[in-house]
């Protein structure tokens, strides 16, 4: 099937403006009667209950934290992008429209990057009026920085956690709207099924985790804010409790997944440490502003201690090979250029696994209360994981499983191919392509809460008559049934290995062959290997405790189940892309100086797969991609 993303025609300038007036509204004295279902309450949920909530309509919230305060996108730490050129330094909405898609690869809608440049200005705005207290310069003036992939300070931040800092003001704005009555907030709850009626989406089950209930919830709308899968690795730089799971039961009812091979690793976090570590902690790319990435030159250094090493002797790899961007070359490239180095065997730290980076110049040249002004909270984030002084001596940084680029089909109006199902922030495809560039993670989850969804959804909204299915419908039913089937299956193994040794041994299938090096013979591997651990997993996982309590054993089992069967779509998508572009980086297809080769003329569209069943291969469908606005080029930061 060849996919519509029903974008808008004629000039892209003008093309959000005019789809916002082409589009049906809802009257405001009709929005109460609309029940909207919110899964998800990080930067896109939350701003868009928020928004949801402020116009009238009947909003349900869910979120599997106790709070909204507490979803991932806290973690975000370096900075939110927009077009405003206030350093006057070149900027504008095209530069930044343009950055993205390049950014991305070429691999990215034209017409929603250009919205989300657009729209870029509004959100700073937005948060200035609710409070966030973004980075100033000395004259009061919301002050910017540089960022990978960009020749302009465009990024605005507070020190190095911004995410916290932006949930802050979107949480806010929805305790508002709960305090009127417009937001119902359903914390510790997790979505475990999507109610699907006649084609079209009218609820979901959940389980609340406090209780062990599993209960339907009825809405004439279902939106999905669920955030990234790269929990897939098992280590990565997301929160535990960070999983596939809704977006896949959204894909297991019918909705497409789109490009999930597209996953970011991130070049600038902490090395792991141990056979047992849990997960991996992310220092922010605005480091890079400062700190520069370097290695030995000689293999027999790397042992010695970095101050002992002369300036002669280090190499500067990412300013050697990409002068005209340096330290701030695009997160794909840097973190392929650290693996580069460290596979030639000159990485530093315990399993020379590691890069350096160092603030030695910075600190020489501005002064080491300046640094701490711009990083603080991350230097001292970097002394209690570590116990090293990153002031005194370099930080080691190594690459890490961090971001989605891929996730559930939608169309220009965020809506997936299923009607009635709406999807913002990372559990969405749309703009950023095969990479994303750095702070736009930020930006893209704000501008579909805050100036997207409360638009389009109306435009779906009045073809709906409010309340016409509840969940007293048999489908309802069925769902409930379903899903404490597959409760019960799992208690029922008792098995000898535990989720989290299972899941250990997914993310090394993943890493090793879906990771940051793909080949033929690396993804036929682990399209043997992952079937083979799933027929274990059902077999010899071992949950404990019951269904009808507190239970984080049988949640995450529930969440390895998923992510056992994703991993197969996703690795199936990398095998059938026979190109490199972005963060799917193909060995096979790479030009003499190791950087990434596309291939426009076979591989140019968004490659959406529909579920057929588990050990069934999914159907491909295809959204092609057309570059009217900038021209196809091979892309480069040399």
């Amino acid at each position: 099937m060849i996919l519509d993303g029903k974008c808008p025609t004629g000039p892209i300038e003008k093309s959000w403006d005019k789809h916002r007036f082409e589009m049906k509204l809802v009257n405001p004295a009709n929005k109460r009667k609309y029940k909207i279902l919110m899964v998800g309450t990080g930067l896109a949920g939350g701003a868009g209950a928020a928004s949801l909530g402020e116009l009238g309509y009947n909003v349900h919230a869910f979120c599997y934290q106790d709070s909204a305060r507490r979803a991932h996108s806290i973690a975000a730490q370096g900075g939110i992008n927009a077009a405003k050129n206030y350093p006057n330094d070149g900027d504008s909405i095209y530069r930044l429209f343009y950055d993205t898609i390049k950014g991305g690869d070429f691999r990215a809608r034209e017409a929603d990057v250009w919205r989300l440049a657009q729209v870029s200005n509004n959100i700073i705005d937005q948060c200035v009026a609710q409070g966030v207290p973004f980075a100033r310069d000395y004259a009061g003036y919301l002050d910017n920085r540089s960022f990978g992939g960009a020749q302009v300070s465009r990024t605005f931040y507070a020190r190095g956690q911004t995410g916290q800092q932006l949930l802050l003001g979107a949480y806010s704005a929805l305790c508002r709207q709960v305090k009127a009555k417009t937001v119902t907030m359903h914390p510790r709850t997790e979505m475990l099924d999507l109610v699907v009626v006649d084609g079209v989406a009218k609820g979901i089950t959940v389980r609340n985790l406090t209780t062990g209930q599993i209960e339907s919830h009825w809405g004439d709308a279902v939106v999905l804010a669920t955030g990234g899968y790269v929990n897939v690795f098992y280590l990565s730089t997301n929160a535990m409790g960070c999983s596939v799971t809704a977006a896949w039961k959204a894909a297991k009812k019918g909705a497409y997944m789109a490009n999930p091979c597209y996953t970011q690793i991130h070049p600038t976090c902490i090395p792991q440490h141990g056979e047992h570590q849990s997960k991996l902690t992310l220092m922010s790319e605005s480091l890079r502003n400062d700190g520069r990435c370097w290695v030995p030159k000689k293999k027999e250094d790397c042992e010695k201690p970095a101050s002992s090493i002369p300036e002669e002797d280090r190499d500067y790899y990412l300013e050697r090979k990409y002068p005209s961007f340096g330290n701030l070359a695009p997160r794909d490239i840097a973190s392929r250029a650290a693996k580069e180095q460290c596979d030639d065997d000159r990485g530093v730290g315990p399993g020379k696994r590691g890069v350096y980076l160092d603030f030695a110049d910075s600190i020489n040249r501005l002064g080491q209360s300046t640094i701490a002004a711009r990083y603080g909270n991350l230097f001292e984030m970097y002394e209690k994981i570590t116990d090293e002084n990153g002031y005194k001596q370099p930080m080691r940084i190594y690459p890490a499983p961090h971001y989605s680029m891929g996730g559930l089909w939608v169309d220009y109006n965020c809506m997936s191919n299923v009607p009635g199902l709406f999807v913002l922030g990372e559990a969405n495809f749309s703009v950023h392509g095969a990479n994303r560039l750095g702070a736009s993670a930020l930006m893209q989850g704000l501008a579909d809460g805050y100036f997207v969804i409360p638009y389009t959804i109306a435009n779906y909204l009045v073809t709906v008559k409010p309340g016409q299915i509840k969940d007293d419908h048999p489908e309802f039913k069925k769902s409930v049934d379903e899903v404490n089937g597959q409760i019960n299956k799992l208690l029922s193994i008792n098995g000898k290995k535990t989720v989290s040794d299972m899941h250990r041994a997914l993310g090394k299938i993943m890493w090793n062959n879906v990771g940051m090096a793909r080949s033929k013979q690396s993804l036929n591997e682990a399209l043997k290997e992952i079937p083979a651990l799933r027929e274990e997993f059902w077999k010899n996982v071992k949950v404990t405790g019951t269904a009808g309590e507190f239970n984080q054993q049988l949640e995450n089992a529930g969440r390895l189940a998923d992510f056992l069967e994703f991993a197969e779509m996703m690795t199936r998508d990398a095998l059938h892309r026979e190109e490199s572009c972005g963060g799917h980086f193909r060995i096979e297809h790479q030009y003499d100086d190791g950087e990434a080769k596309r291939d426009d003329e076979n591989f140019c569209y968004v490659g959406a797969w529909e579920f057929k069943g588990v050990d069934k291969e999914p159907e491909l469908h295809k959204e092609p991609l057309k570059f009217e606005n900038v021209h196809l080029a091979v892309r480069s930061y040399k």
